[in-house]
Protein backbone atom coordinates (compact mmCIF):
# COMPACT_ATOMS: atom_id res chain seq x y z
CA UNK A 1 0.00 0.00 0.00
CA UNK A 2 2.71 2.48 1.02
CA UNK A 3 4.65 1.71 -2.15
CA UNK A 4 1.60 2.37 -4.31
CA UNK A 5 1.02 5.75 -2.65
CA UNK A 6 4.61 6.78 -3.29
CA UNK A 7 4.14 6.51 -7.07
CA UNK A 8 1.93 9.66 -7.34
CA UNK A 9 4.54 11.57 -5.34
CA UNK A 10 7.29 10.69 -7.82
CA UNK A 11 5.46 11.01 -11.15
CA UNK A 12 5.44 14.86 -11.12
CA UNK A 13 9.25 14.69 -11.30
CA UNK A 14 9.00 13.09 -14.74
CA UNK A 15 6.16 15.27 -16.03
CA UNK A 16 8.22 18.35 -17.08
CA UNK A 17 10.63 16.18 -19.08
CA UNK A 18 7.73 14.44 -20.81
CA UNK A 19 6.02 17.78 -21.44
CA UNK A 20 9.08 19.27 -23.14
CA UNK A 21 9.28 16.28 -25.46
CA UNK A 22 5.58 15.61 -26.00
CA UNK A 23 4.25 19.17 -26.37
CA UNK A 24 6.03 20.15 -29.63
CA UNK A 25 5.22 16.77 -31.21
CA UNK A 26 1.47 17.27 -31.00
CA UNK A 27 -0.85 19.72 -32.67
CA UNK A 28 -1.17 22.82 -30.48
CA UNK A 29 -4.81 22.18 -29.49
CA UNK A 30 -4.12 18.54 -28.66
CA UNK A 31 -1.04 19.51 -26.64
CA UNK A 32 -3.02 22.14 -24.74
CA UNK A 33 -5.65 19.61 -23.68
CA UNK A 34 -3.24 16.76 -22.96
CA UNK A 35 -0.84 18.85 -20.87
CA UNK A 36 -3.60 20.51 -18.86
CA UNK A 37 -5.35 17.22 -18.09
CA UNK A 38 -2.01 15.68 -17.12
CA UNK A 39 -1.25 18.55 -14.73
CA UNK A 40 -4.67 18.30 -13.07
CA UNK A 41 -4.49 14.50 -12.72
CA UNK A 42 -0.98 14.60 -11.25
CA UNK A 43 -1.98 17.30 -8.77
CA UNK A 44 -5.14 15.47 -7.67
CA UNK A 45 -3.31 12.15 -7.31
CA UNK A 46 -0.50 13.73 -5.31
CA UNK A 47 -2.99 15.25 -2.87
CA UNK A 48 -4.85 11.94 -2.59
CA UNK A 49 -1.59 10.07 -1.95
CA UNK A 50 -0.50 12.52 0.75
CA UNK A 51 -3.92 12.22 2.38
CA UNK A 52 -3.66 8.44 2.27
CA UNK A 53 -0.19 8.43 3.83
CA UNK A 54 -1.35 10.82 6.54
CA UNK A 55 -4.36 8.65 7.37
CA UNK A 56 -2.34 5.43 7.30
CA UNK A 57 0.33 6.86 9.59
CA UNK A 58 -2.20 8.36 11.98
CA UNK A 59 -4.15 5.10 12.36
CA UNK A 60 -1.01 3.28 13.51
CA UNK A 61 -1.34 5.23 16.78
CA UNK A 62 -3.68 4.02 19.52
CA UNK A 63 -5.73 7.16 20.19
CA UNK A 64 -6.63 7.94 16.53
CA UNK A 65 -7.31 4.22 15.98
CA UNK A 66 -9.88 4.25 18.80
CA UNK A 67 -11.52 7.37 17.36
CA UNK A 68 -11.78 5.55 14.05
CA UNK A 69 -13.50 2.59 15.77
CA UNK A 70 -10.60 0.28 15.00
CA UNK A 71 -10.30 -2.83 17.15
CA UNK A 72 -6.54 -2.38 17.06
CA UNK A 73 -4.20 0.15 15.42
CA UNK A 74 -3.03 -0.54 11.92
CA UNK A 75 0.19 -2.49 11.79
CA UNK A 76 1.56 -0.88 8.65
CA UNK A 77 4.90 0.43 9.89
CA UNK A 78 6.81 0.86 13.15
CA UNK A 79 6.53 4.18 14.98
CA UNK A 80 10.03 5.19 13.86
CA UNK A 81 8.67 5.16 10.28
CA UNK A 82 5.06 6.21 10.87
CA UNK A 83 5.83 9.44 12.71
CA UNK A 84 8.16 10.86 10.03
CA UNK A 85 5.59 9.87 7.36
CA UNK A 86 2.89 11.78 9.24
CA UNK A 87 5.14 14.83 9.62
CA UNK A 88 6.15 14.81 5.96
CA UNK A 89 2.55 14.38 4.77
CA UNK A 90 1.28 17.20 6.98
CA UNK A 91 4.13 19.47 5.89
CA UNK A 92 3.64 18.73 2.20
CA UNK A 93 -0.13 19.26 2.39
CA UNK A 94 0.36 22.55 4.24
CA UNK A 95 2.91 23.82 1.73
CA UNK A 96 0.66 22.80 -1.17
CA UNK A 97 -2.45 24.40 0.32
CA UNK A 98 -0.55 27.58 1.09
CA UNK A 99 0.94 27.80 -2.41
CA UNK A 100 -2.41 27.20 -4.12
CA UNK A 101 -4.27 29.64 -1.86
CA UNK A 102 -1.67 32.38 -2.31
CA UNK A 103 -1.64 31.90 -6.10
CA UNK A 104 -5.45 31.94 -6.27
CA UNK A 105 -5.75 35.08 -4.13
CA UNK A 106 -3.02 36.87 -6.08
CA UNK A 107 -4.69 36.04 -9.39
CA UNK A 108 -8.07 37.19 -8.05
CA UNK A 109 -6.63 40.53 -6.88
CA UNK A 110 -4.90 41.10 -10.21
CA UNK A 111 -8.06 40.14 -12.10
CA UNK A 112 -10.13 42.68 -10.17
CA UNK A 113 -7.47 45.35 -10.60
CA UNK A 114 -7.30 44.69 -14.35
CA UNK A 115 -11.08 45.09 -14.68
CA UNK A 116 -10.99 48.23 -12.54
CA UNK A 117 -8.54 49.77 -15.02
CA UNK A 118 -11.11 49.40 -17.79
CA UNK A 119 -13.92 51.40 -16.12
CA UNK A 120 -12.92 54.67 -17.77
CA UNK A 121 -11.12 53.21 -20.79
CA UNK A 122 -12.67 53.88 -24.22
CA UNK A 123 -14.19 50.74 -25.71
CA UNK A 124 -15.51 49.60 -29.06
CA UNK A 125 -17.15 46.19 -29.22
CA UNK A 126 -14.90 43.76 -27.36
CA UNK A 127 -11.88 46.09 -27.56
CA UNK A 128 -10.74 48.36 -24.72
CA UNK A 129 -7.84 50.81 -25.11
CA UNK A 130 -5.80 51.83 -22.08
CA UNK A 131 -4.03 55.17 -22.25
CA UNK A 132 -0.53 53.98 -21.36
CA UNK A 133 2.84 54.45 -23.05
CA UNK A 134 3.84 50.89 -22.10
CA UNK A 135 3.16 48.56 -25.05
CA UNK A 136 0.89 45.73 -23.91
CA UNK A 137 -2.04 43.63 -25.14
CA UNK A 138 -3.94 40.78 -23.54
CA UNK A 139 -7.27 38.95 -23.39
CA UNK A 140 -9.13 39.58 -20.14
CA UNK A 141 -11.94 37.06 -19.51
CA UNK A 142 -15.22 38.13 -17.96
CA UNK A 143 -18.85 38.81 -18.82
CA UNK A 144 -18.15 39.83 -21.47
CA UNK A 145 -14.46 39.18 -22.12
CA UNK A 146 -12.34 42.08 -23.27
CA UNK A 147 -9.39 42.46 -25.61
CA UNK A 148 -7.21 45.03 -23.87
CA UNK A 149 -4.54 46.97 -25.72
CA UNK A 150 -2.56 50.02 -24.66
CA UNK A 151 -2.06 53.12 -26.73
CA UNK A 152 1.67 52.37 -26.60
CA UNK A 153 1.12 49.03 -28.32
CA UNK A 154 -1.11 50.59 -30.97
CA UNK A 155 1.65 53.09 -31.80
CA UNK A 156 4.21 50.28 -31.99
CA UNK A 157 2.44 48.25 -34.67
CA UNK A 158 1.18 49.17 -38.10
CA UNK A 159 -2.37 48.52 -39.29
CA UNK A 160 -2.03 44.90 -40.53
CA UNK A 161 0.06 43.97 -37.49
CA UNK A 162 -2.62 45.37 -35.18
CA UNK A 163 -5.19 43.22 -36.98
CA UNK A 164 -3.07 40.11 -36.41
CA UNK A 165 -2.49 41.02 -32.75
CA UNK A 166 -6.20 41.54 -32.10
CA UNK A 167 -7.02 38.28 -33.89
CA UNK A 168 -4.60 36.52 -31.55
CA UNK A 169 -6.24 37.99 -28.44
CA UNK A 170 -9.74 37.22 -29.71
CA UNK A 171 -8.64 33.62 -30.25
CA UNK A 172 -7.80 33.44 -26.53
CA UNK A 173 -11.27 34.65 -25.58
CA UNK A 174 -13.10 32.46 -28.09
CA UNK A 175 -11.12 29.38 -27.04
CA UNK A 176 -11.63 30.09 -23.31
CA UNK A 177 -7.91 29.67 -22.83
CA UNK A 178 -8.08 31.28 -19.40
CA UNK A 179 -9.47 28.02 -18.03
CA UNK A 180 -6.44 26.07 -19.24
CA UNK A 181 -4.00 28.67 -17.91
CA UNK A 182 -5.74 28.94 -14.53
CA UNK A 183 -5.94 25.16 -14.14
CA UNK A 184 -2.29 24.78 -15.07
CA UNK A 185 -1.23 27.56 -12.70
CA UNK A 186 -3.05 26.11 -9.67
CA UNK A 187 -2.37 22.44 -10.41
CA UNK A 188 1.36 22.91 -10.83
CA UNK A 189 1.55 24.76 -7.51
CA UNK A 190 0.98 21.37 -5.87
CA UNK A 191 4.52 20.22 -6.65
CA UNK A 192 7.69 22.33 -7.04
CA UNK A 193 8.90 20.20 -9.96
CA UNK A 194 5.84 20.91 -12.12
CA UNK A 195 6.83 24.45 -13.13
CA UNK A 196 8.05 23.14 -16.48
CA UNK A 197 4.64 21.61 -17.11
CA UNK A 198 3.00 25.00 -16.43
CA UNK A 199 5.31 26.62 -18.99
CA UNK A 200 4.49 23.92 -21.54
CA UNK A 201 0.76 24.58 -21.09
CA UNK A 202 1.37 28.31 -21.60
CA UNK A 203 3.29 27.65 -24.81
CA UNK A 204 0.59 25.34 -26.15
CA UNK A 205 -2.10 27.94 -25.43
CA UNK A 206 -0.14 30.63 -27.27
CA UNK A 207 0.50 28.32 -30.21
CA UNK A 208 -3.24 27.64 -30.54
CA UNK A 209 -3.93 31.39 -30.63
CA UNK A 210 -1.06 31.95 -33.09
CA UNK A 211 -2.46 29.41 -35.53
CA UNK A 212 -5.99 30.79 -35.19
CA UNK A 213 -4.76 34.36 -35.80
CA UNK A 214 -2.70 33.29 -38.81
CA UNK A 215 -5.77 31.62 -40.30
CA UNK A 216 -7.94 34.68 -39.56
CA UNK A 217 -5.63 37.19 -41.26
CA UNK A 218 -4.47 34.73 -43.93
CA UNK A 219 -0.78 35.53 -43.48
CA UNK A 220 1.55 33.51 -41.23
CA UNK A 221 4.50 35.85 -41.81
CA UNK A 222 2.46 38.90 -40.82
CA UNK A 223 1.29 37.14 -37.65
CA UNK A 224 4.85 36.17 -36.76
CA UNK A 225 6.03 39.74 -37.33
CA UNK A 226 3.25 41.19 -35.16
CA UNK A 227 4.02 38.79 -32.31
CA UNK A 228 7.75 39.43 -32.54
CA UNK A 229 7.38 43.23 -32.56
CA UNK A 230 4.88 43.12 -29.68
CA UNK A 231 7.26 40.99 -27.62
CA UNK A 232 10.25 43.23 -28.31
CA UNK A 233 8.30 46.34 -27.37
CA UNK A 234 6.68 45.03 -24.20
CA UNK A 235 8.38 45.45 -20.83
CA UNK A 236 7.90 42.15 -18.97
CA UNK A 237 7.26 43.97 -15.69
CA UNK A 238 4.96 46.63 -17.08
CA UNK A 239 1.64 44.91 -16.31
CA UNK A 240 0.51 43.10 -13.17
CA UNK A 241 -2.26 41.18 -14.87
CA UNK A 242 -3.36 37.66 -13.89
CA UNK A 243 -1.59 34.69 -15.42
CA UNK A 244 -4.77 33.53 -17.15
CA UNK A 245 -5.10 36.85 -19.04
CA UNK A 246 -3.09 35.58 -21.99
CA UNK A 247 -1.13 38.06 -24.09
CA UNK A 248 0.41 37.85 -27.54
CA UNK A 249 3.88 38.46 -26.12
CA UNK A 250 3.69 35.51 -23.71
CA UNK A 251 5.73 32.32 -23.74
CA UNK A 252 8.95 31.63 -25.66
CA UNK A 253 8.35 34.03 -28.55
CA UNK A 254 11.29 32.89 -30.75
CA UNK A 255 9.93 29.34 -30.69
CA UNK A 256 6.44 30.57 -31.57
CA UNK A 257 7.73 32.76 -34.42
CA UNK A 258 9.77 29.88 -35.82
CA UNK A 259 6.69 27.63 -35.75
CA UNK A 260 4.74 30.22 -37.75
CA UNK A 261 7.48 30.84 -40.30
CA UNK A 262 8.64 27.24 -40.63
CA UNK A 263 5.72 25.00 -39.69
CA UNK A 264 7.01 21.52 -39.05
CA UNK A 265 5.03 18.57 -40.34
CA UNK A 266 3.45 16.76 -37.41
CA UNK A 267 4.18 13.03 -37.50
CA UNK A 268 1.03 11.13 -36.61
CA UNK A 269 3.11 8.35 -35.08
CA UNK A 270 5.07 10.76 -32.87
CA UNK A 271 1.89 12.62 -31.92
CA UNK A 272 0.26 9.38 -30.80
CA UNK A 273 3.43 8.40 -28.90
CA UNK A 274 3.54 11.80 -27.18
CA UNK A 275 -0.11 11.55 -26.16
CA UNK A 276 0.48 7.98 -25.01
CA UNK A 277 3.38 8.98 -22.77
CA UNK A 278 1.34 11.73 -21.11
CA UNK A 279 -1.55 9.31 -20.69
CA UNK A 280 0.79 6.69 -19.22
CA UNK A 281 2.15 9.26 -16.76
CA UNK A 282 -1.37 10.17 -15.65
CA UNK A 283 -2.44 6.52 -15.54
CA UNK A 284 0.55 5.50 -13.41
CA UNK A 285 -0.14 8.29 -10.97
CA UNK A 286 -3.88 7.59 -10.87
CA UNK A 287 -3.37 3.84 -10.62
CA UNK A 288 -0.92 4.20 -7.76
CA UNK A 289 -3.23 6.51 -5.83
CA UNK A 290 -6.26 4.30 -6.44
CA UNK A 291 -4.48 1.08 -5.53
CA UNK A 292 -3.01 2.59 -2.38
CA UNK A 293 -6.32 4.07 -1.20
CA UNK A 294 -8.28 0.89 -1.96
CA UNK A 295 -5.71 -1.16 -0.06
CA UNK A 296 -5.85 1.27 2.86
CA UNK A 297 -9.65 1.11 2.91
CA UNK A 298 -9.55 -2.68 2.97
CA UNK A 299 -6.97 -2.66 5.78
CA UNK A 300 -9.13 -0.27 7.82
CA UNK A 301 -12.18 -2.50 7.33
CA UNK A 302 -10.18 -5.47 8.62
CA UNK A 303 -9.01 -3.48 11.63
CA UNK A 304 -12.63 -2.49 12.35
CA UNK A 305 -13.68 -6.12 12.19
CA UNK A 306 -16.04 -5.49 9.28
CA UNK A 307 -14.35 -8.01 6.99
CA UNK A 308 -12.09 -11.01 7.53
CA UNK A 309 -8.43 -10.90 6.57
CA UNK A 310 -7.79 -13.09 3.56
Amino acid sequence: MITALIVPLLMPLAAPVLARWAGPRQRPAAAMWALTVTACVLAACRLAALGGLLLAGTLTMSAPARLGHLIHPLNLAPAVVAYPVIALAVGALFVCARAVARAALRQLRQYRAAHAQLRDAPSAGDLSVLDSPEPDAYALPGSPGRVVVTSGMLRTLDGPEREALLAHERAHLAGRHHYFLAAGELATRCHPAMGGLRDAIGLAVERVADETAATAVGDRRLTARAIGRAALARNAGSSARPVFAAGAAGGPVPQRVKALLQPAATSRRLAVAAAGLLLACSAASGGGAAAGLVSLHHTVEIAQGEVQDD
